[in-house]
């Protein structure tokens, strides 16, 4: 038997120490040193509650020297051992036979954000309850219970509190303001509703001005309270809706809190979408009284834009005959265009290649090298390389051949029964004999030795030939080798008459 006591108080020790570890450790919990005008009927190892949750125990009852109660409560929630200066506690009862508990409540409620107040101060070393928070008289209640106020009407209590009274008066009579204070704070509604007054005290200013500007606001409602009624009446309508539609409705609230997480980040982009587009609105401002012009401006030119609208109204009804002749054009044009579509094709292709292969530029130079080999350009001038001698009889078109034209030649032939004359036959041959002698394979050199003689500049105009040395100037080409053309230059060896010939045949 003593060995299975004895493994009953192990097995119950090793209980208490985990007990007192889980709730702070047997020295970590949270004392506090409540003063209470009256603490009857409480004695330890009552509950100590926050809320209805019980967060600890009465650890001790002791009075002061000013005739107070001192109760030590042994708070071992961790959750709630930050007691602050605005803290308060009550005794009230637990159960019909006596019993009382501490109702506490470690700071007072306030809006999100509000600094909380400091925490309660620690009683020092050397005084009593050293180490424990101290919470002063002021912030703790002493109701009196029910049941007493019941009890003062029946005998003897009716009479001894008669007793009291008359016993305590005198007492009593020279501390009425201690008297009023200890009251106030057994009802802790009137202490409550003392604030209450004055902090209206402090706003009496605001109240006064919210009644004013409520009368004056209220003012038109009296006025149109049919509306108010009608509006009253609708809400009604509407609560029955959202009444109807609740499952709905608490799906939606359901669905917020995740909403306001996607709300966030959305937020914050508009932030920065704000800031980035911040300049352009500034510039936008100080762009405002111009754009307030323009629209004004657009007024105006809007009603002289209704009249050309007219205008056009009045030309379309007269060139709708018009265009309705031209209806059946339109088909003539679409056959038109199918039918050249083959030629378009064929047409872009020649354009294409003549545009890839340079033939365009070849055409150029085809033209401008067939005006050149008529037109000739030396240091005298321009002359024409071909000539058509012919009377004037001869040039006509006709369909039989007159046998009067069949005898024209060129060079030394009669015209029209007309011989050359010396000089005409002199230097018009001479010229022609030389150009047809170096076209036949000889040198210049060889055709001026076969054909002597000179032309003078009279008799040929700007094509004289000179066969003396020095009597006529160098040829120069004009263009250059981009033009296409080739140039010669006469040798310091060939005589003046050659080079000029040979440039003549060349187009220079």
């Amino acid at each position: 038997m003593a060995a299975v006591a004895a493994t009953v108080c192990a097995v119950a020790l090793v209980a208490v120490v985990l007990l007192a570890t889980s709730a702070g450790g047997s020295s970590g919990s949270y004392e506090v040193r409540a003063i209470f005008d009256d603490a009857g009927n409480l004695t330890s190892g009552e509950n100590v509650k926050i809320d209805g949750v019980n967060v600890g125990t009465v650890g001790s009852v002791t009075p002061t020297p000013q005739a107070k109660a001192a109760v030590v409560l042994k708070i071992t929630t961790p959750g709630f051992q930050d007691f602050r200066e605005d803290a308060s506690c009550t005794v009230r009862p637990q159960a019909l036979i006596g019993e009382k508990f501490v109702d506490c409540l470690p700071t007072q409620p306030r809006v999100e954000g509000t600094p909380l107040p400091p925490p309660l101060k620690t009683i020092p070393a050397g005084q009593e309850g050293a180490g424990q928070v101290l919470l002063p008289v002021t912030n703790t209640h002493s109701p009196v219970d029910p049941d007493l106020l019941g009890d003062i009407t029946r005998l003897p209590e009716a009479q001894r509190l008669t007793i009291l009274l008359n016993e305590f008066g005198a007492g009593l009579a020279g501390r009425g303001s201690d008297l009023n204070v200890v009251i106030r704070r057994a009802n802790p509604a009137l202490q409550q509703l003392e604030a209450v007054f004055a902090i209206l005290a402090k706003e009496n200013k605001v109240l006064t001005d919210l009644a004013v500007e409520g009368d004056r606001a209220l003012a038109p409602i009296a006025a149109d309270r049919g509306q108010v009624v009608g509006f009253i009446k609708a809400s009604k309508t509407v609560a029955q809706a959202t009444a109807n539609q609740r499952g709905a409705l608490a799906q939606n609230l359901a669905d917020f809190p995740a909403f306001l997480e996607q709300l966030g980040p959305a937020m914050e982009r508009l932030g920065r979408f704000a800031e980035q587009t911040t300049p352009t609105l500034e510039d936008l401002g100080i762009a405002a009284p111009g754009i307030n012009k323009l629209f004004k401006s657009t007024a105006p030119f809007s009603k002289s834009f209704e009249g050309f609208l007219s205008a056009v109204g009045k030309n379309a009804k007269k060139t709708a005959s018009a265009l309705k002749a031209v209806e059946p054009l339109l088909g003539l044009a679409k056959g038109l265009g199918k039918n050249a579509k083959p030629f378009a094709s064929n047409f872009s292709g020649l354009l294409t290649n003549l545009k890839s292969t340079g033939g365009l530029e070849r055409l150029l130079d085809f033209i401008y090298l067939g005006a050149g080999s008529v037109n000739g350009y030396d240091a005298l001038g321009h002359f024409l390389r071909a000539e058509i001698v012919a009377s004037a009889g001869c040039i006509g078109y006709a369909i039989v051949t007159n046998p009067s034209c069949s005898t024209g030649k060129f060079i030394g032939g009669k015209t029209a029964g007309t011989t050359a004359t010396a000089a005409g036959s002199s230097s018009t041959s001479l010229v022609m004999q030389r150009t047809l002698a170096v076209l036949k394979g000889m040198t210049p050199a060889e055709a001026t030795a076969k054909y002597p003689g000179s032309v003078t500049a009279g008799a040929t105009g700007a094509g004289a030939l000179s066969t003396a040395s020095g009597a006529a100037p160098t040829a120069q080409p004009v263009g250059g080798a981009a033009s296409g053309t080739t140039y010669y230059s006469p040798s310091s060896e060939s005589s003046e008459a050659s080079g000029m010939l040979l440039n003549y045949l060349l187009g220079d």
